[in-house]
């Protein structure tokens, strides 16, 4: 009984303090990659570029709990993320090169699952494929969603499970 009272009072706490003080906003930071053209040559190697881009980034962000350290590991590897896109885009013959940089963008409405992001402006990984004029794809980078198999790599920790689990020790 009393180990049930302390779980108890130990869960009104919590609703308590998360009643009266607002949870911050998640940030988040998006990736968008423009196609070269419409051709289905453009839009098949955008893809690929995208599974390129998302498999060098798992690793980099699998410890990133915030966005500020998201842009930066982003900003120290720009450089980095357009050699791997012009290094496959040249083994594919195609003559464009590729650009990666940073910006503030407009994103239209967009549903993840669950997840509703409303239209608006977001920080971006905009990496544009020789003119950009095709068809694009775009995703969130932090928190990491677009990431394939990115649920191997997550952790979920409750704080209010492990007290309560050190309550019933």
């Amino acid at each position: 009984m009393k180990k049930f009272l302390a779980i108890v009072i130990v869960i009104a706490i919590f609703i308590g303090v998360f009643a009266f003080f607002p949870t911050t906003e998640t940030k988040y930071l998006r990736i968008h990659i423009r196609a070269n053209s419409n051709s289905i040559e453009d839009q098949n190697i955008k893809y690929d570029i995208k599974d390129m881009v998302c498999e060098y980034l798992t690793p980099l962000f699998i410890d990133c709990d915030t966005i500020e350290k998201a842009t930066k590991i982003l900003e120290n590897n720009l450089h980095n993320i357009e050699m791997i896109i012009d290094n496959y885009l040249v083994s594919k013959s195609f003559t464009y090169k590729s650009t990666a940089k940073i910006n503030n963008e407009f994103f239209p409405t967009r549903s993840y699952s669950e997840l509703v992001l409303d239209s608006g402006y977001y920080d971006a990984l905009i990496i544009t494929l020789g003119n950009g004029q095709g068809d694009n794809w775009w995703c969130v980078i932090y928190p990491p969603m677009c990431f394939a198999d990115n649920t191997k790599n997550i952790v979920y920790k409750s704080k209010l499970l492990s007290i309560i689990r050190q309550i019933l020790k």
